[in-house]
């Protein structure tokens, strides 16, 4: 309806004006009426607020959990509360303005406004008025909580397990701290606690598991905890620390919760992380451990719980489970020394595992009595440590074999605490360092390597598995990391040398009062953007700035000054991987004359530096690329003539004709991983001998993943020369008819091959020159018919051996026309897991009784088509019954029970 005043106009600057003013009357008019409407509907609101809380109170009594969607309810009537109050504040100022009977006003712009706010705020408060809920709580599902991994042998804590899950569990114990010596079980103990609520949940809504660690940032624990109840997901990522406090905060303060914190070294504010105070939150509990008693009482701890050290009876039980009763009784002296020797570790565990297991190879009395001497005669000190705990481990360390074991050690302590260091990597350096000796070859001198490792493992000074990504990992307890470090700055007299600020939110290099001193350095994953000034460090060797798994949690090197490296003449290990913002290197690099080691993977290092710089590096003997998806050239690279290793795995490089010419001319050249995609340079790379038979990865991709190239189709791959160190091969998304081979070619060195998505290729027979393949993937690959093609297989020499004698996984997906793995049943010593889906012609599987590994983790067939193994024809009936009885049918991602399986079925799944 217009106003009674309007004329028609065609003007639309009047009309625009007309329509403002007609609704702006319009909100005048009503604004009495309005405002009577909204408190109404208000109070209403409020009302049914009101019982609907009532209601819900009764079944969250009920152990119901009330719904999100009623939750975002309830927010919102609370934010639209707070807008009525504020308008009817003023209600009765805004119509004394009114005039003419309330049909103008003396303020007609503030009064469109108010009477705009309280129309759209009344239909705010209609809409959540008639929102209807059938349903506000449900079932609250039992949160699966994660074990933690515990030692096979523990020894001495029933008593205390008992003690301390009774107290936590007490209603009046809200926050139960535990403390001690370092290595005396305080970790073991809060994990076998963790792991009985995986049994008896006892009604948490979260258990939550964080390793703390020394200078572990706020800013991790944060992440952690947000991790574990999943809070961490894209809006999360894009929130600033105080949002995140109080996003963390407003979920957990709704939730019944345990949270464990691991080894922390000093007062965590729970308020700055985000989660409420346990004290003054029904239903929460927090457990934590720590050496220091004093941080027991900074977190409000009146009476915590000392671990102690074992007692006399089950020190010498421990200690004699790990020296072995072999060693025990190889001499009737020994035992009494011995537990003599277990006294002196003091009931300490980690001392009696480490000194029980040095001392396992002891086989003459001797050897006992000069161990008693060494454990009497060692006094030291070490901040924040028993006066007791060092020389044992120091103890331990002594007895290593060789300065090539002992450095390996104190190398480790360069990585961040509790950090996974991946053993390639790690020899990798130490070769550079000469630590472990090259000169015979690059593989022997990883043998060797991995040599060390192991021992180091075995004399508990370090911890090794395999990761999620199938990768071998170290790791050092933070006990012996503390030792080693202490031992690499000389005992403690010349702290400067040996300078480790990992992980503890540097923004800038630290001061140094006397860098000439300073021979190894890591300030890895911290934060610093810019590498400025021109440090002295005449005795520098090492220089760690890489950024690993905590990445994400820097900011990560941006630029590096050009005089950086003016006085750094001896360093020989510079590794800057994972800086995400590097994308170039200062000239001043070629300063670095005497450096052997280069690691830039994962940068956005988009070129090498100009040839003049690189002829100065004329002792680099180790370049990773891997992963720079930037690089643009690696034009230049001739000049670093003395170049063993090179790695291009996944990078961003266009190969080209003068790439390959140019890496044909290092002489020096023995390992190279390299991914190409699918050109006429691929052509020129595979006629080269000289760099097929110095792969060791290769990965082979089209240059538009949508679009198959079709030019292999024709041609197939042709891997003619001996590929002997090739270990890895993946070639993915490509069309190709053949994969074809020399006469003198083999891939003895060979563990994975993974066949992704290739048409036209119909069949694998190549795979019979891999006597040690290990892994073996092929997925999405429509044409193949045959793995092994019998007439191909008996047209070469080697038909008489016998493939697949080393394979451990073999995972066949989709692949519609297969039929034949083999042609006859094959033996399988080592494989322990057959995956097969969308293999619907696959009837016949090459095993019989006697195939696949034997015992306790056997060969399992897992299959995701209920059909498929009901048409498997089987060899005989005992084949039959031997492998359906193992057979498992997977949803989604599989388990499996093999442990060293585990983590390479995962991974390539």
């Amino acid at each position: 309806m217009g106003l009674p005043f309007s004329t028609p106009s065609f003007d639309p600057c009047v009309n625009e004006v007309s329509e403002w003013l007609e609704t702006s009357v319009r909100y005048i008019l009503n604004l009495e009426k309005n405002l009577v409407d909204l408190e109404r509907t208000m109070e209403d609101l409020k009302a049914k607020r009101d019982d609907m809380s009532r209601r819900l109170t009764i079944e969250e009594g009920r152990g119901l959990q009330r719904l999100a969607e009623f939750e975002v309810w309830l927010n919102r009537v609370v934010i639209v509360e707070k807008e009525v109050s504020d308008i009817l504040y003023d209600r009765d100022v805004q119509l004394q303005r009114m005039c003419l009977f309330g049909f103008c006003s003396m303020s007609l712009l503030s009064s469109h406004r108010y009477g705009k706010s309280v129309f759209l705020t009344l239909g705010k408060v209609e809409e959540l008025k008639n929102k209807e809920f059938d349903v506000i709580a449900a079932q609250a599902q039992t949160p699966a909580v994660e074990e933690q991994p515990l030692e096979p042998i523990i020894v001495g804590q029933e008593t205390m397990l008992d003690k301390a899950w009774k107290h936590l569990m007490e209603d009046r114990v809200a926050v139960m701290g535990m403390y001690g010596m370092g290595g005396v079980g305080k970790t073991t103990l809060l994990k076998q606690i963790n792991n009985k609520l995986s049994n008896d949940i006892r009604g948490f809504d979260y258990v939550i598991w964080v390793v703390v660690s020394k200078d572990s940032q706020m800013e991790k624990i944060q992440e952690e905890i947000a991790k574990n109840v999943g809070l961490n997901g894209e809006e999360w990522k894009q929130m600033d620390k105080s949002e995140k406090t109080n996003r963390l905060f407003n979920f957990l303060r709704k939730k019944s919760f345990v949270l464990f914190l691991d080894d922390i070294w000093e007062k965590v504010d729970l308020a700055e992380i985000g989660v409420p105070d346990p004290r003054t939150q029904k239903g929460c509990k927090l457990a934590f451990t720590t050496r220091s008693q004093d941080v027991c009482a900074r977190m409000g701890v009146g009476k915590p719980m000392e671990v102690q050290c074992l007692a006399d009876n089950e020190a010498f039980d421990l200690f004699q489970k790990k020296v072995g009763q072999t060693t025990l009784g190889s001499d009737p002296g020994i035992p009494e020394l011995a537990r003599e020797v277990a006294k002196k570790c003091c009931g300490l565990p980690l001392a009696l595992k480490i000194i029980g297991e040095t001392m396992s190879s002891k086989t003459k009395v001797q050897e006992w009595r000069h161990a008693i001497h060494v454990l009497n005669s060692y006094a030291a000190e070490f901040f924040g440590m028993d006066d007791k705990i060092l020389p044992l481990l120091k103890y331990s360390y002594d007895s290593l074999k060789g300065e090539q074991v002992k450095s390996c050690l104190l190398y480790c302590a360069l990585y961040p605490e509790d950090d996974e260091i991946v053993k390639d990597e790690l020899i990798e350096q130490l070769i550079c360092e000469n630590i472990i000796d090259g000169s015979e070859g690059i593989e022997r001198a990883e043998d060797k390597g991995y040599e060390i490792i192991g021992s180091l493992a075995r004399a508990s000074l370090l911890m090794e598995w395999d990761d999620h990504l199938g990768r071998g990992v170290v790791r050092m307890h933070d006990v012996v990391r503390e030792m080693a470090l202490w031992i690499a700055s000389e005992l403690g007299t010349q702290k400067e040398s040996f300078i480790v600020r990992a992980r503890v939110g540097l923004r800038e290099i630290p001061k140094v009062k006397n860098w000439n001193v300073v021979r190894r350095m890591s300030l890895m994953e911290n934060n610093i953007v810019h590498l400025v000034g021109s440090p002295e460090c005449m005795e520098l060797t090492t220089f760690l700035m890489g950024v690993g798994g905590y990445g994400r949690l820097s900011f990560t090197l941006k630029d590096i000054s050009s005089e950086f490296f003016n006085y750094m003449p001896k360093l020989v290990v510079l590794d800057l991987s994972g800086n995400r913002s590097l994308s170039e290197l200062p000239e001043g690099i070629s300063n670095l004359v005497s450096l052997r080691y280069l690691n830039l993977s994962s940068t956005r290092i988009r070129c090498l530096p100009k040839k003049k710089v690189l002829q100065e590096l004329k002792k680099l003997i180790h370049l990773d690329l891997e992963y720079t998806e930037k690089l643009e050239s690696i034009a230049g690279i001739s000049s670093l003539y003395n170049l063993k290793v090179l790695k291009l795995r996944e990078s961003g490089l266009p190969w080209d004709l003068d790439t390959v010419k140019e890496l044909e001319t290092l002489e020096h050249l023995k390992i190279l991983n390299a991914t190409f995609n699918v050109s006429p340079t691929l052509e020129q790379f595979f006629s080269s001998l000289r760099l097929m038979s110095r792969t060791r990865f290769l990965q082979i991709f089209p240059e538009i993943l949508s679009s198959p190239n079709r030019h292999l189709e024709s041609t197939g791959i042709s891997l003619l020369g001996s590929m002997d160190k090739l270990r890895e091969f993946r070639v993915e998304f490509c069309r190709i008819s053949e994969i074809k081979i020399g006469r003198i070619s083999n891939f003895l060195s060979l563990v994975k091959v993974f066949i992704i998505g290739c048409e036209s290729l119909r069949e694998l027979t190549f795979l019979m020159f891999a006597p040690n393949l290990r892994n073996l993937s092929i997925r999405l690959s429509n044409d193949l018919e045959d793995i092994i093609n019998k007439e191909k297989a008996c047209e070469v020499e080697e038909s008489g051996n016998v493939p697949f004698q080393k394979l451990h996984v073999l995972q066949l997906g989709n692949l519609p026309k297969l039929k034949n793995i083999y042609w006859t049943p094959l033996p399988f010593p080592c494989l322990e897991n057959i995956i097969v889906w969308g293999c619907p012609n696959l009837k016949k599987l090459p095993l019989d009784s006697k195939s696949g590994k034997q015992g306790e983790n056997g060969c399992i067939i897992r299959y995701k088509s209920p059909g498929w193994i009901e048409g498997v024809e089987w060899e005989d009936e005992a084949t039959k019954l031997r492998f359906l009885s193992s057979s498992c049918l997977e949803k989604g991602r599989p388990t499996h029970k093999a442990g060293k399986a585990r983590h390479t079925i995962l991974k390539i799944f």
